[in-house]
């Protein structure tokens, strides 16, 4: 058989209508005489139905299926992917994403729908940019709500592959595989180049120099700040605080609201789903001050059971604290439910969203929360610059909690006036350089579009879940619905250190450990698990070296085996 024909019958596998179809689907998908790529690593005879699962990435243009059904919300121009992956969700249970069942693939393979983005539902049709135009940073149209416009380009994972230069590294003689980004992420390189630029043309101190580098300087550093005020559809610069991290964001939020505000017998409420910086604070501001820290438990899933949430809420509740996705089991949060019951018994909302900027579209308005944090070396920016956002209100009615050059208004020796926020809060010489880098990864996101990278994640996410179901001994750790990124597991019999170092033989990075959240993997009667995580450049073939790799650790021919 030839080349063109396997990777023909390859797409026929797919149940594809009618030959002349399957003919153009192979010529496009064919790319210099090689088929459909597959996993490139040995893999055991039981995974043989591991290569019947298809691929998001080889899911047909929707040009050629005009015929087949599609969801009406995925028309817009320009996104064809919308409509190529409608036919992976559809399920026995009809076209309401409400409703539970087996999942079908094209082709008829089955599979559990272990998780879900209902919320996607809700995505309308996004909006060209006019010829030549670039970024607009708000379309005619929407002009009153302050909405960003995201890219309309087709999705090409493969020309996201290449932004990354760091991908073409080579570990233990092999590819780099990372799927190490719930740690970190990888840096385009825009972002990088950005970065360079900064340091060879602009750098200099901010806001107060007379010269032209300090003007360039302080240009760039707040026109990111505008950028991220964008980005999570704040609705003032003023509201933007930058910090090094979501760890210092939270801290900030507990050494200044919450010595303010947080009195003996006060309560404050987060969910056994929390790293330990949304703990940690929250434990030591409550011993300080006589305050009583509560948790809202999970069920079996790994998602947040609010009717015992609810009830945790009270008259003495100060402060809820949550994460917006767990950064050990993926779950994706309700923030915008469970912040307007806080809200209805008078609490502030601080919502930990290191996990979710990469991922989801954020939008602080919609959510009502009183604070919300992230990280930049999480969303593909540098290390060491992070975000507070706080509503102006609360951040008014805050005080410092550092002192320093840059903060106040006018020292003597009897008295200090501070400045209005956020300079308030930003003391002596900031990362001006990574601020900068953040702006530059945030035009990034925007020129890819965020719902394009939430389905490609999903899409991934779906693909990978039912493959790990399939290997005898694995354990996923944490299944809500709701999920994004993460693939928290066990394997018996092996110690999940050694199955990290095995997989790092193999040049795939992943974490193994508790993920700096041991109260939840111990809800679930782990100290550590295998962590692998996803990121808009992951693609299949990542997960299927991953996945050939776990099999192959399980027969004893995996390289690492300790």
């Amino acid at each position: 058989m030839s080349t063109s024909d396997r990777g023909l019958g390859e797409l026929a596998a797919m149940g594809l209508p009618d030959p002349a179809t399957l003919e153009r689907l192979a010529n496009e998908y064919l790319r210099d005489g090689t088929s459909i790529p597959q996993v490139d690593r040995l893999v055991l005879p039981e995974m043989s139905s591991i290569g019947q699962l298809p691929r998001p990435a080889e899911i047909p243009k929707s040009a050629d299926l005009a015929a087949s059904p599609v969801n009406e919300m995925a028309t817009a121009p320009g996104f064809s992917f919308l409509r190529e992956i409608r036919g992976i969700f559809d399920w026995a249970g009809g076209k309401d994403a409400s409703v539970p069942g087996i999942g079908k693939f094209p082709g008829g393979a089955e599979f559990d729908r272990a998780v879900s983005f209902n919320f996607l539902e809700e995505i309308k049709p996004l909006e060209k940019f006019g010829a030549g135009s670039g970024l607009s940073p708000v379309s005619s149209d929407l002009a009153g709500f302050n909405i960003p416009v995201l890219s309309s380009d087709p999705f090409d994972i493969n020309t996201v592959r290449r932004d990354f230069p760091i991908l073409l590294e080579q570990v233990n003689g092999r590819p780099l595989v990372w799927l190490d980004n719930a740690a970190t992420t990888q840096k385009p390189q825009s972002v990088i180049d950005q970065l360079s630029y900064f340091y060879q043309h602009d750098n200099s101190n901010i806001h107060r120099a007379a010269h032209t580098l300090a003007a360039r300087a302080t240009d760039a550093y707040e026109g990111s700040r505008e950028k991220v005020r964008r980005f999570l559809n704040a609705g003032s610069t003023s509201e933007i605080i930058f910090v090094r991290g979501a760890t210092e964001g939270i801290n900030l939020v507990a050494q200044s609201w919450g010595k303010q505000h947080i009195q003996k017998d006060d309560e404050i409420v987060i969910t056994w789903l929390e790293h330990h910086a949304n703990i940690v604070p929250w434990q030591m501001l409550c011993s300080e001050k006589g305050a009583k820290l509560r948790v809202a438990p999970v069920d079996d899933s790994g998602q947040v059971l609010l009717d015992e949430y609810q009830k945790l809420l009270n008259s003495k509740t100060r402060l809820v604290a949550f994460a917006h996705v767990s950064n050990a089991l993926g779950t994706i949060l309700p923030v915008q439910e469970m912040t307007e019951m806080a809200h209805h018994f008078g609490a502030k909302v601080m919502v930990d969203g290191a996990q979710a900027v990469s991922h989801l579209r954020v939008d602080v308005q919609a959510y009502d929360c009183d604070f919300f944090v992230f990280s930049g070396h999480k969303v593909f920016a540098p290390t060491g610059i992070g975000v507070v956002y706080g509503k102006s209100d609360v951040l008014n009615a805050s005080p410092p909690w550092q002192g320093g050059g840059n903060m106040i208004t006018d020292v003597t020796f009897e008295k200090t006036t501070y400045q209005i926020p956020p300079g308030r809060f930003e003391a002596g010489t900031g990362s001006i350089g990574d601020a900068v880098g953040l702006g530059a990864a945030i035009d990034y996101l925007d020129r890819i579009g965020m719902p394009n990278i939430t389905r490609h994640e999903h899409e991934l996410l779906t693909y990978a879940t039912e493959a790990m179901k399939r290997i005898p001994g694995l354990r996923l750790i944490g299944t809500a619905k709701e999920k994004a990124s993460v693939l928290s597991f066990v394997l018996d019999g092996f110690r999940t250190e050694d199955v990290g170092a095995a997989l790092n033989q193999e040049g795939i990075a992943v974490r193994s450990g508790h993920h700096c959240a041991q109260p939840i993997l111990r809800r679930f009667g782990v100290e550590s698990t295998v962590r692998p995580s996803l990121a808009v450049y992951n693609n299949c073939d990542d997960v299927d070296k991953l996945i050939a790799a776990i099999w192959n650790l399980k027969s004893g021919r995996g390289a690492g085996l300790v």
